[in-house]
Formats: structure tokens, C-alpha cells, sequence
């Protein structure tokens, strides 16, 4: 299992993402958030899309040479048709639209569709954060809707439907949220495929509806699904789903799920907030602060050494992998060798 430092994949992305066709500064994009993305933990959103996309970008789904062009334009709201460009392109393009109007307005609101995977939700919130502004994103992925059975269903008519949040901190990284509506992000099973491993229980449902931990349950014909967050309260992470199809899909125009088992585009609901314009920012600070000195008072439950906040085992992960490296298990590196090789660049002088 090959380990990079976060340099060296970030070069090996750069090199990929050029060679696939990709503008200097898109590939810049999008291999930030994914190299970040690993730093972060979240391997589903990491190095294993460098071979994804490469391949989407070979096969047409996505469109390197797109640029995201303002096609509805208010003073607080906009709307963004990338026209099938990179989707942390359009998805980074669509947040700084926001910011810049939530600086004038007080909030900015910008939807965005005809973009490819936008990648890890939390990323366009926290740009927001740390430039001093609250954010928050809800992400559908357009007709694509077959994964995640509804509550009381056997069958996938959902996609994950994630959602972000992030708030900054006086004096600390911010509190960032980044959750799917299902109990678990596809891209999890996906990585536990390529590692061979089994799934915790609770994940996935098979085929008939049973209750499994082997991935491949949930990727066979015909499929299984993911079972929506919640447990015996999925009722509410179904609910929020439907949220985040409205938003998502129907605002941004992109469209809701409807059985395609084909993701062509994300369908993006952005909002930004300017705390200044509601509240002084001391008293802001001031009451964060207030009420996570609260939630950190209580004891803490056998098997747990803390309370953490939403977003610190990222930064610390983060902190922990910057020096250690950031390790690609066996058959993701493999796959990122065979797109390498498809699209001119020879990998074996990657690996010392």
C-alpha cells in the first residue's frame, strides 16, 4: 500500500488532471479538495476519484474545458449553469459568487447546476467559514436516484443527498458539518471494496431487504441500497433527503431523483451568511464560544475520552496524516496507474 506525502499526491494529481485535459488552475481545484479530502479521512472523497474522474473525463461525462457562467443574477441570488465543468470548478466558483454577495447583502444565496461531482460537501461551507462568514450547502445528485432505500422501503430511490455547515471561531478552527442524509456516503462501500473489508452492520440492506455487511450486497444486480440515516428513526434522515432534493434539485433546476442509476450532474443549494449584518461580531463569537464551553461541561460516557465537535477529528486527522502521509490502498492505486496510462503519463515515475 503506497503512502505519499500530501505534496507529492497533490503533484501526482496535478500531472493526472493535465494530462486529462484539465485548465492548470482547474487541476489545481480540484486535486486541492481531493488531496484535502484524504488529509480529512474521508478516503470516499479522496485520491480513489482521481481514477473516477479521470475516466468520467475520457468517457465524456465530464467537461474539462467548461466554465460556470451566472445565468440568473439578483443582488442576493444567483443562479450557476457550469455547463458540465470539473464540480469542485463549479461548486468553488458558485461559493465565491456567494460570499462576494453576502459581503453587500448580508446573505448570499446561489444555486448551481450542470456540474460534475462536486466532491466533499464540507469544503464549500469551511471556504466560507474561514473567510468569517457562515455557510451552508444541500446537494442532491440531479436524476440520479437509486441508492438509498426510502424508510419502510426495501428499494434504492434516493441518492445520498449530503448537506455542510460551517461557522467560524474566534480563535479555532471552525465548526464544520458534513453529513449525508443516509446513514453512510456510497463512496465509504466503495473504499471498502477496494480494501476488501466487510461493512459495519446497519450500513446496507440486500437485494430482498435483508439486513447485510458485504459491499457487494449492495453493489450486485440487482442492487441492495443504503439505508437512510436515523436507525429506527430513519423517518428523519428520509425527511431531510426530500429537503435536500427540493433545494438541490428542484431550486437549482438541475432536477430531483427519478431512477437513473447515472450521476451526470451535482444540483447545488448554497447559501452565505454575513454575521455583521445580523449581529456585532463579538456577541457572536462570544455566544459560540458560550455554548461550546456548555456541551463540553458534561461528563463524559464510558468509551469516550471527549467531546468533540463537529469537524475536530477532521483537523486533527489532518494535522496527524500531514506527517505521517496519506496511504492509497493497493487496488486505488492501481486504477489511478491504468487512467495514468490511458490519458499519456507513465506512473512508474511516481514511486521511488
Amino acid at each position: 500500500m503506497p503512502r505519499f506525502t500530501p505534496e507529492k499526491l497533490s503533484e501526482i494529481g496535478y500531472t493526472l488532471f493535465k494530462a486529462a485535459g484539465c485548465r492548470e488552475e482547474d487541476a489545481k481545484t480540484v486535486v486541492d479538495h481531493l488531496v484535502e479530502s484524504s488529509l480529512f479521512g474521508h478516503e470516499s472523497h479522496g485520491a480513489i476519484r482521481f481514477y473516477e474522474y479521470t475516466r468520467f473525463i475520457r468517457e465524456g461525462r465530464f467537461k474539462p474545458g467548461a466554465k460556470p457562467k451566472v445565468v440568473r443574477d439578483h443582488p442576493a441570488v444567483a443562479v450557476v449553469d457550469a455547463g458540465g465543468a470539473m464540480g469542485q470548478v463549479g461548486a468553488t466558483f458558485a461559493t465565491e459568487l456567494a460570499i462576494e454577495k453576502a459581503k453587500l447583502y448580508g446573505t448570499g444565496t446561489v444555486a448551481l447546476r450542470n456540474t460534475a461531482h462536486i466532491g466533499r460537501v464540507g469544503a464549500y461551507p469551511l471556504m466560507a467559514a474561514r473567510r468569517g462568514f457562515i455557510g451552508q450547502i444541500f446537494v442532491n445528485a440531479g436524476q440520479l436516484g437509486y441508492q438509498i432505500a426510502p424508510f419502510g422501503g426495501i428499494d434504492g430511490k434516493l441518492s445520498t443527498n449530503p448537506l455542510g455547515f460551517s461557522a467560524p471561531r474566534r480563535n479555532a478552527e471552525p465548526i464544520m458539518v458534513d453529513m449525508t442524509t443516509s446513514v453512510v456516503a456510497e463512496g465509504k462501500i466503495r473504499v471498502a471494496l477496494n480494501q476488501g473489508k466487510t461493512l459495519p452492520e446497519g450500513w446496507i440492506i440486500d437485494s430482498e431487504g435483508n439486513p447485510s455487511t458485504d459491499p457487494i450486497d449492495f453493489k450486485g444486480d440487482p442492487p441492495g441500497a443504503i439505508l437512510p440515516l436515523g436507525g429506527a428513526a430513519g423517518h428523519k434522515g428520509m425527511a431531510l433527503s426530500l429537503m435536500v432534493e427540493v433545494l438541490g434539485g428542484a431550486m437549482s433546476g438541475l432536477g430531483c431523483a427519478s431512477g437513473s442509476r447515472t450521476m451526470m450532474s451535482n444540483g447545488v443549494f448554497l447559501n452565505v451568511y454575513n454575521i455583521e449584518h445580523f449581529v456585532d461580531l463579538d456577541f457572536y463569537y462570544d455566544e459560540l464560544e458560550s455554548v461550546i464551553a456548555h456541551v463540553r461541561s458534561s461528563r463524559v460516557a464510558n468509551g469516550f475520552q471527549e467531546i468533540l465537535l463537529p469537524g475536530e477529528p477532521e483537523f486533527r486527522n489532518a494535522k496527524r496524516v500531514s506527517k505521517e502521509g496519506i496511504e492509497v490502498d493497493d487496488r486505488t492505486w492501481e486504477e489511478i496507474c491504468v487512467e495514468a496510462r490511458q490519458v499519456g503519463v507513465n506512473p512508474e515515475t511516481w514511486v521511488d
